[in-house]
């Protein structure tokens, strides 16, 4: 049963940088912080994170996930961070129902929520009570696919699933710089603001051609997988939608921490 758009659930992207945000208390992470607390309660969150990156199109499916911890080199203290939500099963199967013909492996025992998820999910349902599913992004298909694809996910929001994205629309690891307030390089800045814009113009198209995105596009995202989640929000978008920046700005020259929602019931 669908509910009207006062009862929708909005779509997010979250650009969620390092990993100790999920220990910090910074602008970004009272930000999500926000989001959470103003957003209806969700009945249940699919998550696309940039960390899971796989051949083919993948679903978690256990009932309990487990918390990874995909990175190295951070303090002990990120390392013992669990975020114990449940699973949906039954949300992984409508999922892949959702996304048919596409083929879709339900994964119920190998994955659970890699550190794009849980880092974003512990600010802003810190209680880890809500299912959490997550959908994995085929590395072998071009921007288009998932966009296309995405669009497949639109009856999750009538049915109390909040769609979360969870990347960074900057993401040039070989250019960052861990000077303090180093100031963000032209083309990180530019191609930011490109996508800005053509999010506020609801102008989908050129934001899923790589020959589009130019030259500024080339060095923000040398490898797609953190600017994919964006596509899967954006997909979501409806003519009545109200679109809204939770936050914003560049860190470390080149990470983009834009973070954005889509949804009436977010309209100020």
């Amino acid at each position: 049963m669908s509910l009207d758009n006062r009862s929708r659930m909005p779509t997010a992207f979250i650009g969620h940088g390092s990993p100790m945000n999920a220990l910090e208390q910074n602008r970004y992470t009272s930000a999500w912080e926000q989001f959470g607390e103003n957003t209806s309660r969700p009945r249940g969150i699919l998550s696309v994170s940039a960390h899971w990156y796989t051949r083919g199109t993948m679903v978690t499916a256990m009932p309990q996930p487990k918390t990874i911890h995909d990175f190295g080199g951070f303090p002990q203290t990120l390392y013992d961070v669990r975020y114990p939500a449940p699973g949906d099963p039954a949300l992984a199967s409508r999922v892949k129902g959702l996304l048919a013909p596409t083929p879709v492996i339900e994964d119920a025992s190998e994955w659970g929520l890699d550190h794009g998820t849980w880092t974003v999910l512990k600010h802003l349902y810190p209680d880890a009570d809500i299912p959490v599913v997550q959908l994995s992004i085929d590395g072998t298909q071009p921007l288009p696919h998932h966009y296309e694809i995405a669009r497949r996910l639109a009856p999750l929001r009538d049915e109390g699933v909040l769609v979360l994205g969870s990347g960074n629309v900057v993401h040039n690891l070989q250019m960052m710089s861990w000077a303090p307030r180093a100031t963000p390089f032209e083309w990180a800045d530019r191609f930011n603001d490109q996508v800005r814009s053509r999010l506020l113009a609801c102008d989908h198209t050129p934001l899923t051609d790589m020959s589009a995105l130019g030259d500024d596009g080339a060095k923000s995202i040398p490898t797609p997988e953190h600017y994919i989640p964006l596509l899967y929000v954006i997909a979501l978008q409806r003519p009545d939608d109200a679109l809204q920046f939770l936050i914003d700005g560049i860190e470390l020259r080149s990470i983009s921490m834009m973070s954005v929602a889509i949804g009436e019931q977010l309209a100020p």
